[in-house]
């Protein structure tokens, strides 16, 4: 019997999860993590291009892995025979592996596990184990969905994320940097949790989100931003649905964070491990380094998208 009375605690918002039928985890890792366990998989081919929370993840948990390289159009550079344990792991960077590429890459390795993260509203496709993140597209404290048909038999806890709400409140109400340590206190967490549901705080979230909405203002954002700066773009890129941000190559990316912080324009570096662990000539060093990350979500408008453009102008001379 539940308690009774007493003050209210948040609201149960509609229920109206943009994936309802796949498996609600914690965090993209751990769904990767999932797939590992339940497909008894023993080795994974990571790309040098990636999160180093990925490779801990999988070295914690004594999996096997070795790295690939990608090329400059972000497909996996790779021509190994997988055997039945071992499987390979692509990553979607920005959206940019297309549904007819992504099929391919499923007859090209049978034996793989898409990274869509960065791609959120990318549907999955039959016969592609997929993992989507929804911190990098919502005000969520966690939450993964991952695809799959395959079903871990083991008893898995649901997560509780009311004390990872400080940065999402404080942002909604504050300063984003005014909550920037306690954000980074949060991602930190997770390196010591293991696998578990989404929590009922993020499914009550994530339910009441108007994903149509989120979509058309990441669509519109993104095509302005790529209708001023793409002449100027060494990247040659696709336009996804709902993008997770839009892709700008410049020279001097890094010190281009600085100044763009200056004024209030926090553009991360995605993943800055990867700085020191591929060679300095490589596309993978090259792409950390200089590829801007331009958010285009649906917290901004057009007003917002040409202060960046301006902003971002001044140093693409």
């Amino acid at each position: 019997m539940k308690e009774i009375g007493g003050y209210f605690g948040l609201e149960q918002l509609v229920s109206n999860e943009y994936y309802k039928n796949l498996i609600p985890l914690n965090a993209a890792r751990y769904s990767l993590l999932y797939i590992l366990k339940a497909k008894n998989i023993k080795k994974i081919y990571l790309p040098t291009y990636l999160c180093n929370v990925v490779r801990d993840m999988c070295l914690k948990y004594s999996y096997e892995i070795e790295y690939y390289c990608i090329g400059e159009d972000f497909l996996p550079i790779f021509d190994k025979n997988l055997a039945k344990d071992e499987y390979i792991f692509i990553v979607n960077y920005f959206g940019q592996i297309t549904d007819e590429k992504i099929l391919l890459l499923r007859d090209r390795f049978e034996r793989l596990v898409l990274d869509n993260a960065q791609s959120f509203f990318q549907r999955p496709l039959n016969g592609v184990d997929t993992i989507y993140s929804c911190r990098k597209f919502f005000g969520v404290p966690e939450g993964a969905y991952l695809s799959t048909v395959a079903k871990l038999n083991e008893e898995i806890e649901v997560d509780i994320s009311k004390n990872r709400m400080t940065h999402i409140l404080g942002r909604f109400e504050g300063e984003a940097s005014d909550y920037f340590q306690n954000y980074q206190e949060h991602k930190l967490l997770f390196d010591d949790e293991p696998l578990k549901y989404m929590s009922k705080l993020s499914h009550n979230i994530l339910g009441a989100i108007d994903y149509d909405n989120a979509a058309r203002i990441r669509n519109e954002n993104y095509v302005y931003l790529a209708s001023k700066l793409g002449k100027l773009n060494r990247l040659s890129l696709v336009t996804p649905e709902g993008p997770f941000a839009y892709p700008f190559y410049i020279k001097n990316g890094i010190e281009v964070r600085k100044k763009l912080a200056k004024k209030k324009i926090y553009i991360p570096i995605l993943w800055p491990n990867a700085l020191d662990e591929t060679p300095q000539d490589s596309v993978e060093h090259d792409y950390v380094a200089n590829i801007l990350p331009l958010p285009c979500d649906q917290r901004y408008g057009i007003d917002e998208m040409k202060f960046m453009v301006s902003e971002v102008s001044k140093y693409t001379a």
